[in-house]
Parts: structure tokens; C-alpha cells; sequence
């Protein structure tokens, strides 16, 4: 038999044992081309799931958040929510540290700006506003209830706040070196508090919009307290140290 004869046949019997593949081998060939062509564009689909559970969570609150709904809002196969997260709740712990690192990036330029109290808290009645207006007010508040019930977005909404409170601690620091203030708290404590508090009044809001408007108003006249502490003299500053050693003294 001459080569070429040979290189034919061999070819044909090749031919012969694609064609005879069993049904479930073909469907596993099929699906492993899937998922390659998946994963070839995986950030992008990636992005769109996070993006989609931000939505839904915000737009139709935890009770209605699911595979389904959140597929919907990416505009992909539902499917594809169990793919690269694994859980729904998988894809919602990565989507609320996907939106506070959005979030945050989008406001650390004017926070390194901040030069006193005061600057801090008309920041913050800014962002509220900015940041409601986003449905970010809204989203926040579904993460927490959600977070209640739900054990596995604790940990994930504790980070994505924790973003927020190395900023906060980070203006405090610096608007508050050299101050009384600073000698007796506990910055890292305070940038806490701050948090909780504007986390509180923006959800306090919802109820109680006076209410809210006037507990920023209290936190601003505490701001220019604080102010009126830097302006004392040296001497004044001493007798304001002496008198705050002598009240947190054991």
C-alpha cells in the first residue's frame, strides 16, 4: 500500500471515530468549549453580575434578590451566578466590597483635602446626598438586614465599612494632630463612631428626616467646639490638658 493510501485511510478511520462519539461524550465536548469560551471573557461577565446584584439589591431590597433577578439585571445566564461565584450569597459578599472600593475610590481625593472637623461633616452631609441619590442609602441598608439573618455577608459588610473607617481615621488623625482632642481619644475608636454615626442617620432618614437633619446639626456644633479648643492659646491649651489628665486618670 502506498503512503498516500495509508495517510487516507487513517484519516478516514479518524473521520470514523469522531462520528461514532457517544451522545454524552459530545455533550461533555460541548460543554468544555463553554466553558473555555466563558472564560475568556469572565471580568467582564464578572462585572456585570456585581454590578447586577448592586442593582437589584438596592432597586427590589434582599427579599426578592436572587439568581434569577440578579442574571436579569446583568443581562446573562443565570447560570452564570453559580459559575463564578459559586452562591447567591457568595456574589453578594463580593459585590458589597466591589462597591465600597468603588465608592470609596470615588471620594479619596477629596478626603485627603480635609483640613478640620467642620470640613469633615459638610463632607459628609455632601456624600449623603450624593450618595442617596446613587440608591447607595438604599443598598446599604438591604447589605445590613441582610447581614443580620444571613451570616456569610457579615464579614463582607464589616470589610466593605472598614474601607471607610481607615479614610475617616486617616482625616481624623490629621485634622486633629497637635489638638487637646487628639492626646485623649482614641482616633482609631473615633473614626468608628463617625461611620456607625452617618451609617445610622442615613438609614435614620428614611423615618425621620428632621430628626436626622437635626443630629447633624448637633455633630457640626460639636466641630466648632473642638475648633474653639485649636484657637486657645498655649497657656489655655495647658490648663485644658491638665484638666482632661485629671478626669480619665484611673
Amino acid at each position: 500500500m502506498s503512503r498516500d493510501t495509508r495517510t487516507q485511510s487513517a484519516e478516514a478511520d479518524t473521520t470514523k471515530a469522531g462520528d461514532a462519539k457517544s451522545p454524552d461524550i459530545k455533550a461533555a465536548d460541548t460543554r468544555a468549549a463553554d466553558t473555555k469560551a466563558a472564560d475568556t471573557k469572565a471580568p467582564a461577565t464578572k462585572e456585570k453580575l456585581l454590578e447586577g446584584a448592586l442593582r437589584t439589591l438596592a432597586e427590589q431590597g434582599i427579599a426578592k434578590t436572587s439568581a434569577r433577578s440578579i442574571a436579569a439585571a446583568a443581562g446573562v445566564n443565570q447560570a452564570l451566578v453559580f459559575y463564578h461565584f459559586g452562591s447567591v450569597d457568595e456574589l453578594l459578599a463580593a459585590a458589597c466590597r466591589h462597591g465600597a472600593e468603588q465608592r470609596v475610590a470615588r471620594y479619596r481625593a477629596r478626603l485627603a483635602k480635609i483640613g478640620s472637623l467642620a470640613e469633615l461633616l459638610a463632607f459628609g452631609r455632601e456624600m449623603h446626598i450624593e450618595e442617596r441619590a446613587a440608591g447607595q442609602v438604599a443598598f446599604l441598608g438591604q447589605l445590613l438586614a441582610a447581614a443580620q439573618t444571613q451570616p456569610r455577608l457579615a464579614p463582607a459588610t464589616a470589610a466593605g465599612l472598614q474601607l471607610w473607617i481607615d479614610e475617616i481615621e486617616k482625616v481624623l488623625a490629621r485634622v486633629l494632630d497637635g489638638s487637646p482632642i487628639a492626646e485623649f481619644t482614641d482616633i482609631p475608636g473615633l473614626a468608628r463612631a463617625v461611620a456607625a454615626s452617618f451609617v445610622g442617620l442615613e438609614l435614620y432618614e428614611g423615618v425621620d428626616e428632621r430628626g436626622a437633619t437635626l443630629a447633624l446639626d448637633a455633630l457640626e456644633q460639636l466641630a466648632v467646639l473642638a475648633a474653639a479648643l485649636d484657637e486657645l492659646g498655649p497657656l489655655a491649651q495647658r490648663v485644658v490638658r491638665h484638666r482632661l489628665r485629671s478626669t480619665t486618670r484611673p
